[in-house]
């Protein structure tokens, strides 16, 4: 059985029936014995940064939903490192949090886009020895890190695709929220 870590994936098996989580991908920010921390990366919402945060510019930095848990409030990850103080390493050139202040800053002076940076209203968590369990259920699949794909603009769409790529569950890619209408 492949490890939990930071910068790993959760992918949402097939036949999770959960609406919440249904064809999820979550990125793991945070993994310890305690806790495990992550973000659906692609589950996109129609509001923009600004819309949320004040004393912003109008922007073009679009917020996703990051899971059930504290849904007001707000959590990034970027390639910027040690540009944002205090940000925490995922894996390589991919990091979480930071001091927010100065990614205001950036934003009012043009020094940040999108591409080098992602929002999310909310997070996904779980208890210690939960993820294992529901790992053990096949409730996910857990692939590696892969900073393209945390930093890809995506929707559910992206599922289907990596579903594709993975012989073992190609034939469920195209799968319907509703099965009973297929």
């Amino acid at each position: 059985m492949q490890k939990i870590k930071n910068g790993s994936f959760l992918i949402a098996h097939p036949t999770m029936l959960d609406d919440t989580f249904f064809k999820s991908i979550i990125l793991i920010t945070h993994h310890n014995f305690e806790e495990t921390v992550g973000l659906v990366i692609n589950n996109p919402s129609k509001i923009q940064l600004h819309d949320i945060i004040d004393d912003l510019p109008e922007s073009d930095f679009p917020v996703y939903l990051g899971g059930p848990v504290a849904k007001n409030s707000i959590h990034y990850i970027h390639d910027l490192g040690e540009k944002i103080p205090n940000s925490i390493q995922i894996f390589e050139d991919l990091f979480f949090g930071g001091d927010f202040d100065v990614v205001k800053k950036m934003i009012w002076n043009d020094k940040i886009s999108k591409d080098q940076i992602r929002f999310f209203a909310g997070y996904s968590g779980w208890e210690a020895n939960q993820l294992e369990s529901e790992l053990n259920e096949k409730s996910w699949i857990l692939k590696q890190e892969n900073k393209n794909l945390c930093m890809q603009y995506s929707n559910k769409d992206i599922w289907s695709k990596i579903l594709r790529k993975m012989k073992k569950y190609a034939i469920w890619s195209n799968l319907p929220k509703n099965p009973s209408l297929n």
